[in-house]
């Protein structure tokens, strides 16, 4: 395993994250697919062992149930100190407005509920998961600047937001005085790309980490094609992301393959090696060891320049999508508003 500083922190992740996503009830999610307590256990462990330091998780994840496996497999095999952990809060509810729950105190109320499920005292990663239109920047920002100055989070992070978002809020946190985001937690993989187009670049003009989830999309970029899988199958928010594009993405899914096959690799080592050419640590869901196995294999697999820009030439752009394509349409309703004269249309 490689190591790397989160960013602008203290922070030595490894660069493979677990994402967690796929631990926790399947009864209290979303997802039919999750792996109940033993098996969840199974995996961190293994991870741990293959030097992973790095797990993100968050509160919304088979309603608290997966911060609650992983921070008791936590506790159980590792010191806190050795470990990197992240979580993410959702933004406030329409009862917690109608109720007049501040973005502040929502965020209170978010970090020790996970504090809470994961039975520990801080994480060393708070992440804002997505954009709250109905909540002043000001309140969120102030609202995290509290976590970290009560001890309860070392860092902050944000996820699905676009590249102004993020520059907008760390401009405004730089003015106050408050505690800025390091890391960015995108959707990026070899098949969908768009954040090249402007969150790249402030990235590494900042020094904010990127992270990105569904480093694989959802599988699709770990598997020949033709084979198939139970998430493959069942996952409808995956398949909303990636199955209208199945055809111009199977081009590049075709060359992965056939580097995999030159290199004596997997699959998902070529996939992951390309990303960790662009990204501080990818964040690899996992539900099986091989998972674990050939993440952790990637870190340590160097694709030529010739090999990179192969994987890379068939690549088209893609329309947003997920959580992302209601961003836009959320900042369409907010930016789309005309005048005439005192009047607003």
């Amino acid at each position: 395993m490689q190591y790397m500083k989160l960013g602008n922190s203290d922070l030595n992740i490894s660069r493979i994250c677990m994402g967690c996503m796929g631990f926790g009830d399947a009864k209290n999610g979303q997802h039919s697919w999750t792996l109940d307590e033993e098996r969840s256990r199974k995996i961190i462990r293994c991870g741990l062992e293959s030097g992973i330091n790095f797990f993100d998780t968050a509160i919304a994840y088979q309603s608290g149930t997966s911060e609650q496996y992983v921070g008791r497999a936590l506790r159980d095999f590792v010191k806190r100190d050795d470990v990197m952990l992240a979580t993410k809060f959702l933004p406030r509810t329409q009862a917690d407005i109608e109720a007049g729950i501040t973005g502040q105190q929502h965020i209170e109320r978010m970090i020790n509920r996970s504090l809470e499920n994961l039975g520990m005292d801080y994480v060393d990663l708070y992440i804002y998961h997505m954009w709250d239109y109905q909540t002043p920047l000001y309140d969120i920002m102030d609202g995290l600047d509290r976590v970290v100055r009560a001890g309860k989070a070392r860092y902050i992070g944000i996820s699905n937001c676009f590249a102004w978002q993020l520059a907008k809020a760390n401009a405004l946190a730089e003015k106050e005085g408050f505690a800025k985001f390091i890391s960015v937690q995108g959707h990026y993989n070899l098949i969908f790309r768009e954040e090249e187009r402007e969150m790249t670049k402030l990235c590494a003009e900042d020094n904010i980490a990127m992270t990105p989830y569904s480093a694989l999309a959802s599988g699709r970029l770990s598997k020949a094609p033709g084979e198939t899988s139970k998430r493959l199958e069942e996952d409808s928010y995956a398949k909303s992301k990636y199955d209208a594009t199945a055809g111009q993405d199977s081009l590049i899914i075709k060359r992965v393959a056939e580097l995999a096959k030159r290199h004596g690799a997997s699959m998902t080592e070529v996939s992951l090696a390309w990303l960790l050419t662009k990204v501080t640590a990818p964040v690899v869901g996992a539900t099986k060891i091989y998972h674990i196995e050939d993440a952790v294999k990637a870190v340590n697999l160097v694709l030529s320049s010739e090999e990179l820009t192969y994987l890379e030439e068939p690549y088209v752009p893609h329309s947003l999508v997920g959580v992302m394509a209601q961003n836009t349409v959320q900042t369409a309703k907010e930016e789309h508003v005309w005048s005439i004269g005192n009047q607003k249309i």
